[in-house]
């Protein structure tokens, strides 16, 4: 075995987790390559051509990197545990009014369990994968961090890993940029990375129609919501809606229904099948409460007060805000107002590049109904 220790690296076929093995390899780690599949196209009801993280060309591409340098690899079928868990989830979030964030999901409790267990059976040191993001021990706490790339950092979906996976994990791509990685890998002359497009869409939708995706998927859920209510915030019925599963907070375009001016969905009231429509000022709120906490900088902030930046989705760039934990809720108050807060997404904690911590966001406020309760 290398000094450096056995490494098992999670390979889907694309550049960023090819390049990690590559790396490794090159630092002497003895790397084994493992490419999970979680999802096929032909269980999703799709008639897209397979592509992707799960299709047979990305398995195919990463075990011929594997070949190329001479280290094994091997396909981890987690399809069962994957459905279980995650696409349950998908849909349960959805039918009881909230949007959930399946990849978050997806790395806390399915790829990384997965990738620890294997990586027990093959004697492996550690797991790597090609997020963009850093991870360092500092005073016993294992602590994730933005990358350096900050238009790819994927720390946001990292908040949920463990910290006993983290003692484990290595991200090789931390350091890199995008731009450097595309580099690398022309300099190897794996040119079918440079040109292989990537994909942003949830496996499992693979038309991004989740509309389509929750009707095959829940027998009878179209009847069950439709002709639902449009109100406005102060009750007026202003039309009929689809169903309020198929509506997210923040949600714009789609919504089949003009006003003369822009409406925006502001609230989902499952109860009462009806969905708010506000403008964009209306959707603004100035706090939230995240729950299901998962704490990684520090373990424990209770009885504090700490000054933050705090993402509530992916692509968001972050708010200043004042965190406050009680018990096992984090009290969030905005410095301004934030648009869109969507229950069911993952709200994640950033004190300068390092994430505090995470959670899902339960509900939000506006300043004035706090005061009132």
């Amino acid at each position: 075995m290398s000094k450096k220790g056995r490494v098992l690296v999670a390979m889907s076929g694309g550049i960023d987790s090819s390049l990690a093995a590559v790396l490794l390899h090159e630092q002497g780690f003895e790397v084994i390559g493992m490419t999970m599949k979680t999802w096929d196209y032909v269980s999703s009801g799709s008639s897209k051509k397979e592509t992707g993280c799960c299709s047979l060309d990305s398995i195919n591409d990463a075990r011929n990197i594997s070949v190329n340098l001479g280290f094994p690899h091997y396909i981890l079928d987690i399809r069962e545990e994957f459905g279980d868990y995650v696409i349950n989830h998908f849909t349960d979030e959805y039918i009881a009014g909230r949007t959930p964030n399946p990849c978050v999901l997806c790395n806390t409790h399915i790829k990384w369990d997965a990738l620890l267990r294997r990586a027990d059976k093959l004697n492996c040191d550690f797991i790597a994968t090609g997020h963009y993001a850093k991870v360092r021990e500092e005073n016993g706490r294992y602590i994730i961090s933005r990358g350096v790339d900050l238009s790819k950092d994927q720390s946001y979906a990292l908040w949920g890993v463990s910290q006993q996976s983290l003692s484990r994990t290595i991200l090789p791509l931390g350091d890199l940029t995008k731009n450097e990685i595309r580099e690398m890998a022309k300099e190897r002359g794996f040119y079918e990375l440079v040109d292989k497009s990537e994909s942003y869409e949830i496996c499992f939708v693979p038309d991004n129609d989740y509309r389509g995706f929750l009707k095959r998927r829940v027998d009878g859920l179209e009847d069950e919501v439709k002709g639902g209510e449009f109100v406005l915030e102060d009750g007026t019925v202003v039309g009929t809606h689809e169903g309020y599963p198929f509506y997210t907070v923040g949600q714009r375009k789609g919504l089949g229904i003009t006003l003369g001016y822009p409406v925006y969905v502001t609230e989902i009231r499952k109860d009462l099948n009806q969905v708010v429509l506000g403008t964009f000022d209306e959707l603004a709120r100035d706090g939230m409460y995240v729950k299901q906490l998962i704490m990684g900088k520090y373990s424990d902030i209770k009885g504090q007060r700490l000054d933050t930046v705090t993402k509530v989705r992916y692509n968001d760039s972050g708010t200043p805000a004042v965190i406050e934990q009680a018990g096992e809720t984090m009290k969030v108050f905005f410095g301004k107002g934030v648009h869109a807060i969507a229950p069911g997404q993952a709200a994640v904690f950033y004190e300068g590049d390092d994430v505090i911590g995470g959670g899902w966001i339960h509900s939000s406020f506006r300043q004035h109904e706090l005061v009132k309760s």
